[in-house]
């Protein structure tokens, strides 16, 4: 089925550009592409599946559902970034390159990350409400996160910045990780988000955000690519694709990996089902 490119609105765009401040190192640091105005997305062609140990086409990145909120992304230059890291991907010998975590539960971060990582990105700040501040430039990719607040473990009200969303620029893509998001965004993060073409969602519908609070942030997002992540069972995602909205397309052919591009990003909003696997497992 061959698909058009999704054309994002360059004047939102643009709004969100103004209102995001500008780093107080703006003078040295890369700037964002996908909080600066676009045009659209070029290209023709189809989503693309793979194993993680295959090779990246160019200007490509690899999405592996490792499980629960840990996704593998994997550049063309051999970059390995994971999400929500455990401190366990699998039964393989793949030390990843950046790995990026969020404090709301154990099962998205580990007290005892591998010191080979060179890059371990932790979603909230040394102290309590503090926010994390990540810019993080490999040339090749670029992740940076918008810190947003959680329920307090404590049941006192929210703890402020306990939960970051990262956003990897990659290729031309801006790809999101909602982490273990409670609340909707504001329109101060939205802006600080900027353009997402791929993101991941935690769609459990209670532990995180309420699915229809789940779901206004995708429509409004209007992302390209939905990855629904933190479900526990078929009939927990099947209740959140019975709510996607009119105008977004389905995929679920059964696969644990994407490899998507620029070149081809779904002409229309789609989510696309993958199956975690833990990496070396069948």
């Amino acid at each position: 089925m061959l698909i058009k490119p999704f054309v994002i609105p360059a004047l939102l765009l643009g709004l969100c550009a103004t209102l995001l401040p500008a780093p107080s190192d703006a003078q040295t640091r890369r700037a964002s592409h996908c909080i600066a105005i676009a045009d659209s997305a070029p290209g023709l062609q189809y989503l693309h599946k793979a194993s993680y140990d295959a090779p990246v086409p160019s200007d490509s990145l690899r999405i592996s559902y490792v499980g629960h909120a840990q996704f593998l992304l994997q550049t063309a230059g051999g970059l390995n970034m994971v999400t929500d890291y455990t401190g366990f991907i699998g039964n393989v010998d793949l030390i990843p390159d950046v790995v990026t975590m969020n404090h709301a539960h154990t099962t998205h971060w580990t007290p005892s990350p591998d010191p080979a990582i060179a890059h371990v990105l932790r979603g909230w700040g040394d102290g309590y409400g503090e926010a994390a501040e990540h810019w993080l430039d490999l040339g090749e990719v670029l992740v940076r996160n918008v810190p947003t607040d959680i329920r307090s473990p404590f049941g006192d009200g929210p703890e402020p910045n306990g939960n970051s969303i990262f956003i990897f620029e990659v290729g031309g893509l801006c790809v999101g990780h909602l982490g273990h998001l409670h609340h909707e965004p504001d329109p101060e993060d939205y802006a600080a988000l900027g353009r997402l073409d791929v993101v991941m969602a935690a769609v459990d519908g209670g532990m995180t955000l309420d699915l229809p609070t789940m779901l206004k942030v995708i429509a409004r997002l209007r992302s390209s690519v939905i990855i629904p992540m933190h479900w526990f069972s078929d009939w927990s995602l099947q209740e959140f694709l019975d709510g996607v909205p009119q105008g977004f397309d389905i995929i679920d052919q059964g696969e644990n990996a994407l490899t998507v591009s620029l070149r081809n990003l779904p002409s229309r909003p789609t989510v696309v089902v993958l199956r975690p696997s833990y990496l070396g497992f069948d």
